[in-house]
């Protein structure tokens, strides 16, 4: 759909914000308003109401980054997890999938992303100083690396090594049961659970 054919008004500023959200292109973002305005205008409110209160409420947990709507989020506050056993993740997304699999009952530590020097993000942009001052904290005795298995991955989770390599802590990284160049979001429960499970020292 050309720019031309975008309609103009409320219609085309829908299709426009719609066509901004991820794997969403203009002609899916045209069915999706279609959708929500033939449909039940109540459902649309709805949703509408559900993504205000989102965005007003949920925040990074002030431990571990993950999205929760509290100061501190429900895993961290959990004292039948496992403190000493932390998992780091890039996202939010990537910590849910391993709660899905339902196997680790440690903690997490979300970084917001991965190192991408040519996209100007470095450890500053990261939560890498939070991570490295929560282990040097004391209690943690292994920090799993559960960064995606990309090149950015793979040297995000070594920078994170290498500055900790002076420490006790025992430092692995997921099993390579996880295809190479993938990422956490496209990984099936069973497969992470072998990853997890066969991960090693690095």
């Amino acid at each position: 759909m050309s720019l031309r054919e975008v309609p103009s008004g409320a219609i085309g500023l829908l299709i426009q914000e719609l066509s901004r959200l991820p794997g969403i292109g203009p002609k899916s973002a045209e069915r999706i308003a279609h959708h929500l305005l033939n449909g039940d205008r109540n459902q649309a409110l709805a949703l509408a109401g559900a993504l205000r209160s989102a965005v007003e409420t949920v925040r990074a947990c002030s431990i571990c980054h993950n999205w929760t709507e509290d100061e501190v989020c429900s895993i961290c506050r959990d004292s039948r997890r496992d403190a000493s056993l932390l998992c780091v993740v890039e996202t939010p997304k990537d910590l849910a999938s391993f709660e899905r699999a339902a196997t680790f009952r440690g903690r997490y530590h979300v970084l917001g992303g991965k190192l991408a020097p040519l996209d100007d993000v470095g450890p500053d942009e990261l939560e890498i100083n939070s991570l490295i001052n929560r282990v040097r904290g004391g209690g943690v005795r292994e920090l799993i690396l559960a960064t995606s298995p990309t090149l950015e991955g793979d040297g995000t989770a070594l920078f994170i090594a290498n500055m900790l390599a002076m420490t006790e802590v025992r430092i692995t990284r997921l099993a390579r049961g996880i295809p190479s160049g993938s990422s956490l979001d496209y990984v099936n429960s069973q497969m992470l659970t072998d990853a997890l499970e066969g991960r090693r020292s690095i």
